[in-house]
């Protein structure tokens, strides 16, 4: 009988920045880097260590030390050190499945610039795991994932109940994605630390092994036992070779292997004689007592949420989409700012990072990360759609009189909605006559009897604000900056059906005859339904999908007009105390929870026009200004969050809550814009949105690549009051002929309530003042007072038939318009175009990009629903196309049908990648 092989396998959790500030953690990582060089050129048995799977730790390093680069080479390549397959080591749930691919495909490039990469799904600390990790790992070509949080295990003799889909009796199990995609997933059910400190004295050493083996064994499934030798920051276990040798003494019937996790990995499959337990989907602890999931991070500083969900939305919705057709029309790609802009983003996605769980510092940081990677991801999208515009045929638009301007829809659907554009109607160069006469001169300049046509020559409804002279410089390639000033004015409209990654042309143009009628706002014919007919009039909301009503207490009726059913009580905020940290809620001994509806609200109407109703919605509150004195000393003490008692102050300070209400022609959704000042410290602010479909028992978020289904209540286990739960950019709800869909922008925390009515709470604000795990972290900004918004869009639906299309409207919401000036030329675009054509129900297009090395483009689709889709794409006489995978590597060639038509059929939950190659 073969001995069982403890496999050590040494490494440190590398936390880039968390109860430090990044640099701090920088210096610690330098020391440990230089020990690990130094143990490895000087114990040939030292035989490897794993870098945490992340390739960023090679970029810093060799920030400070350059010189070891070639030393840091040799060892990747010998194999002794291994590196990726990431970039950092992310939060899954909180950074979209666009950024968890450029996470693999950076790390991929990054890590074969040294040596071979680590094909191991590592995922050691993530808060939860998304349900499309294994497909995501199949199409990177990696069979397994490891990870330390998600499965309950239960060992070897104990029985896994027949509900239990989230435990398995051993650390090892099957994992499957919701397309059936499967990997080899390995739990550290002893934590990623079970190895870390092995003992050299041989009585420490016997103390130490007889509890490490037993604590193994109680899980494993094979003879093959990992120990991780290492921790959070861990530094290099010097003596290691020294510890193992004592442990071969110790306990000869065991195998005591420096190893690898490819080398564990390979061992388990060899080894493997058990049928595995198959856990499928997400992973996020259900059958636990939910006190510590860690998913209340995802409401912790709330405003780095929305930063991000900003900063993801620009590269990969405009950005990306944008230079990517741009340059098949001939502009230079800017693939290396895109990589940088990335980078720049990402560096902001490690789990203590994006999650808000750090010390101020960090965040703060972060904040300058943010614009950093924005402030090279606009000048992209500017100069990459003023590049499409000058290829349209604007030659329409002749003369002195007319102004064109190009609207831009790269939402995955067509759509209508309002856009706004800032246009120069003349410009005089400050550098001829100076500053103050080129104001002058542009003072003179009138615009009064202005409108707007489309390129047909159609009239469109628009208003137009005169903004006066404003200050403007050109940065032309070939010569000095060129100031000038400009007479400018706003021109916001309606744009109809603009398709899908196209655009449609415009002009304005002035004439002393125009038509007042089209150059003024016009009123919106309003047809009243039996549900708002009762309100106001000037607090009425319609257009031909939706009808809306203010109440006095400022909560919103919504009828939808297609199924005639109404939703009602929409909009309340409720408040809390939060007594908690930044990883936990918990809400305050006293447990009140405060809510607007009993308030008399402040309502008028902002703005009425063919196009868009707005109504402001105004909330005087008062509530308390921060926990009482108890809570102090228990954060002091580090008190149990469970067993914590206070309560709130008496004291109390004013929130005034200011909500604007939209409703835009061909929108099926109630646009909503929060903003507010918060004064008070200790709380969390929610909306609350009934639905009043709670009976199916079941509810639908958007995740990663997935519109995961989750149940209403939580597992019998749970016995945290709270059941927060992750969203990307919806959480929805559906029975029979009712349907409601609550998307959003960087408000990432939502609960379905217990409330009988199927309630979506959504979180805009969660405000605490310490860290919290392992130590005393006081964190004052975590209780961000100040100035806070949010977006919200709330979206009716006919049930589970139209929860795809509810989904498509959630996805636009996220994605700005973008217009620009052009002038009048020739070109060899239409007017109105679509960049790419096709169509695929129950399909959301994610991705339209350049790759990460060469010319090719690629485009990426997800299957929302649990059937077939068939996916239906305009392609090109002259163009090459094949199938791809997250890596965007060439799987096989495809050919269009008689028609030019590619027609591929997506399975349930697939993730689709094609590729187009460059002509």
């Amino acid at each position: 009988m073969k001995k069982p092989v403890a496999h050590i396998v040494s490494h440190t959790h590398w936390d880039r920045e968390w109860y430090m500030p990044y640099e701090r953690h920088h210096v610690r990582l330098i020391e440990l880097m230089d020990v690990l060089l130094d143990t490895l050129e000087r114990d040939p048995e030292y035989r490897s260590f794993h870098l945490d799977g992340q390739t960023i730790i090679l970029d810093d390093y060799l920030e400070v030390r350059p010189e070891n680069r070639e030393r840091l080479t040799r060892f990747i390549r010998e194999g002794r050190i291994a590196i990726g397959p990431w970039y950092v080591l992310q939060d899954e749930f909180l950074t979209s499945g666009e950024a968890n691919v450029r996470n693999l495909l950076v790390g991929h490039r990054e890590a074969a610039r040294y040596g071979p990469v680590a094909k191991i799904g590592y995922f050691p600390d993530s808060f939860g795991n998304m349900g499309q990790a294994p497909q995501l790992m199949r199409q990177a070509r990696i069979a397994n994932a490891i990870f330390g949080r998600g499965v309950k295990p239960t060992g070897f003799n104990n029985a896994v109940s027949d509900s239990a889909a989230y435990e398995s009796p051993f650390s090892e199990m099957v994992w499957r994605s919701p397309d059936g995609s499967e990997v080899l997933g390995i739990l550290f059910a002893n934590w990623y630390n079970n190895g870390m400190e092995i003992p050299v004295d041989p009585d420490a050493a016997r103390a130490y092994w007889d509890a490490k083996l037993a604590d193994a064994e109680r899980f494993a499934s094979t003879s093959q036992l990992l120990f991780m030798n290492g921790c959070d920051h861990q530094p290099v276990q010097t003596d290691l070779s020294a510890a193992l040798h004592t442990a071969r003494d110790l306990y000869p019937g065991y195998e005591f292997v420096h190893s690898d996790l490819a080398s564990y990995v390979a061992a388990v499959e060899r080894a493997s004689d058990r049928e595995l337990t198959v856990v499928e989907g997400e992973l996020r602890s259900q059958r636990t007592d939910g006190w510590f999931t860690l998913a209340n991070t995802a409401s912790s500083r709330v405003y780095i949420k929305q930063a991000n969900a900003k900063g993801q939305i620009l590269l990969e919705r405009l950005a990306e989409p944008a230079a990517a057709f741009a340059a098949s029309l001939g502009m230079p790609h800017p693939t290396p700012l895109l990589v940088h802009a990335w980078k720049t983003l990402m560096q902001n996605h490690p789990h203590d990072s994006i999650c808000g769980c750090s010390v101020d510092e960090v965040h703060a940081e972060m904040m300058t990360r943010f614009a950093k990677s924005r402030h090279m991801a606009e000048p992209i999208v500017e100069r990459s759609v003023a590049y499409i515009a000058s290829r349209i045929d604007t030659s329409r638009f002749g003369g002195d009189t007319h102004v064109p301007f190009v609207a831009f829809n790269f939402a995955g659907a067509a759509r209508s909605g309002t856009v706004s554009v800032e246009l120069d109607v003349a410009r005089r160069a400050s550098t001829d006559i100076g500053p103050a006469e080129a104001y002058a001169a542009m003072e003179l300049v009138r615009i009064d009897g202005g409108a707007v046509v489309d390129h047909e020559g159609r009239p469109v409804d628009a208003e137009i604000e005169d903004l006066g002279v404003r200050f403007g410089y050109e940065l032309p390639d070939d010569k000095f900056r060129q100031p000038f000033m400009a007479r400018r004015i706003r021109v916001t409209f309606g744009a109809d059906n603009v398709p899908s990654n196209g655009y449609r042309t415009y002009a304005w143009y002035r004439e002393e005859d125009a038509d007042p009628a089209v150059a003024a706002p016009v009123a919106a014919a309003v047809e009243m339904t039996e549900a708002v007919a009762a309100a106001p009039s000037d607090l009425l909301l319609e257009n031909e999908y939706i009808a809306v009503a203010v109440g006095p207490n400022g909560s919103l009726s919504l009828t939808d007009k297609e199924t005639r059913e109404t939703y009602r009580d929409l909009g309340v905020f409720e408040n809390s105390g939060d007594i908690g940290n930044e990883y936990v809620y918990v809400q305050d001994g006293g447990r009140k929870t405060l809510a607007t509806e009993a308030l008399k609200a402040e309502t008028r109407l902002v703005s009425r026009t063919a196009w868009r109703t707005t109504v402001e919605i105004v909330h005087r509150w008062e509530i308390p200004a921060e926990a009482d004195e108890r809570l102090q000393r228990e954060r002091a003490t580090a008190t149990f969050l469970p067993d914590r008692k206070a309560g709130r102050s008496a004291r109390t300070v004013p929130l005034v809550i200011t909500t604007l209400v939209t409703v835009e022609r061909g929108v099926k959704a109630m646009k909503l814009k929060v903003r507010y000042e918060n004064h008070a410290k200790d709380h969390r602010l929610r909306m609350r949105f009934p639905t009043d479909a709670a009976a199916s028992g079941v509810h639908y978020a958007d995740s990663v690549y997935e519109i995961a289904k989750r149940p209403n209540e939580p597992a019998a286990e749970w016995r945290n009051p709270d059941n927060a739960q992750h969203q990307q950019a919806f959480a929805a709800l559906d029975h029979g002929n009712r349907g409601l869909a609550v998307a959003n922008v960087g408000l990432n925390e939502y609960e379905v309530l217990r409330d009988g009515r199927g309630t979506i709470a959504v979180t805009l604000l969660r405000a605490v003042g310490e860290l919290g795990d392992w130590g005393v972290f006081p964190t004052p900004e975590a209780q961000c007072l100040g100035a806070q918004e949010a977006e919200l869009a709330i979206i009716p639906y006919g049930g589970a038939d139209e929860r795809y299309a509810a989904a498509q409207e959630a996805y636009a919401f996220q994605v700005p318009w973008l217009a620009v000036q052009t002038d009048a030329h020739a070109g060899s675009l239409p007017a109105a175009y679509s960049l790419l054509s096709w169509t695929g129900e129950r399909l959301a297009l994610t991705a339209v990009k350049r790759g990460i090395q060469g010319e090719d483009c690629f485009y990426r689709w997800f299957n929302m629903s649990g059937t077939p889709a068939t996916l239906a794409l305009q392609a090109d006489a002259d163009s090459e196309w094949f199938l791809s995978n997250v890596l965007e590597e060439e799987l096989g060639k495809l050919a269009p049908d008689a028609d030019g038509v590619l027609r591929l059929t997506v399975r349930p939950c697939e993730i689709v990648t094609l590729g187009r190659k460059h002509s």
